[in-house]
């Protein structure tokens, strides 16, 4: 079962790259156009010592946009869930944001924190951080206070309650933002190459090679952008699975059972 579900990500990547040739050769699509695997891969091989550092930078810009809107986002959303009249007073305009489109954001960003890394952190951090906000603060919203009564009448402080009862009614819905954060995060990285920032990425160097008709270069950054937002999604499942055992397992797992054995 195990090699089943191992297996069905990858034959999904061959029946993509399968229909994908399929199309090139039995509808003659120019390579213009749509170039074929193999087409695209030479691309990717042959320009592979400068592609590797701009996918490094995008890399680089996503993530450290990622933890910045994840760290922001969840601070935010146990303060809103603490203190009503934080909440009253954020949660309108945290809404009203999201009415502004990401790009026009850009603009302001450039004018403030001029062009370089600054914006696109900005850009990425804000993509992240409204699903984060709004994932936790309906965490704490759904505990159950009969579980933290409980807590207090057994002698729990606030810590001890956020630690044991609080958190963990947050981590499934926290990580639904998480895997949708790590996903788009290469969106906000690219958005801000390409209206607030002069510095070089896969952002960029998609923009040159449209202006230069390489279309087989194109879709080699495409797919190593995907790969990249791939990548973060199933780097946050395993976190996911790795936090909340409980959710696919009865039991704990041996080894922390002989661990308590040992202890015990």
């Amino acid at each position: 079962m195990r090699v089943v579900r191992l297996a069905s990500p990858l034959l999904a990547v061959l029946l993509v790259l399968a229909v994908w040739q399929l199309a090139v050769s039995g509808l003659h699509i120019q390579s213009y156009i749509l170039p074929s695997p193999h087409q695209t891969w030479q691309a990717l091989r042959d320009d592979w010592t400068s592609v590797r550092s701009l996918a490094g930078q995008t890399l680089y810009e996503s993530v450290v946009g990622f933890v910045i809107g994840t760290g922001v986002g969840f601070l935010l959303a146990v303060a809103m869930a603490h203190v009503t009249i934080v909440h009253r007073v954020l949660y309108p305009i945290l809404i009203a944001t999201q009415a502004v489109p990401i790009v026009a954001i850009a603009a302001p960003l450039v004018i403030i924190l001029g062009y370089g890394l600054a914006p696109k952190l900005v850009i990425v951090g804000l993509i992240v951080f409204f699903p984060v906000v709004v994932n936790v603060l309906d965490g704490l919203s759904s505990i159950d206070h009969g579980m933290v009564d409980l807590a207090r009448s057994m002698g729990a402080g606030e810590a001890k309650i956020f630690l044991l009862v609080r958190l963990p009614a947050t981590l499934t819905p926290l990580f639904s933002a998480l895997k949708l954060g790590a996903a788009y995060a290469v969106t906000g990285a690219v958005i801000g190459e390409w209206t607030a920032s002069i510095t070089p990425g896969l952002g960029k160097d998609l923009l040159l090679k449209n202006s230069r008709l390489d279309t087989a270069g194109v879709y080699a950054d495409v797919l190593l952008l995907t790969a990249v937002g791939l990548g973060g999604f199933l780097l946050m499942t395993v976190v996911e699975r790795l936090s909340t055992p409980w959710r696919t397992r009865g039991t704990a797992r041996r080894w922390f059972r002989r661990s308590a054995d040992m202890k015990g």
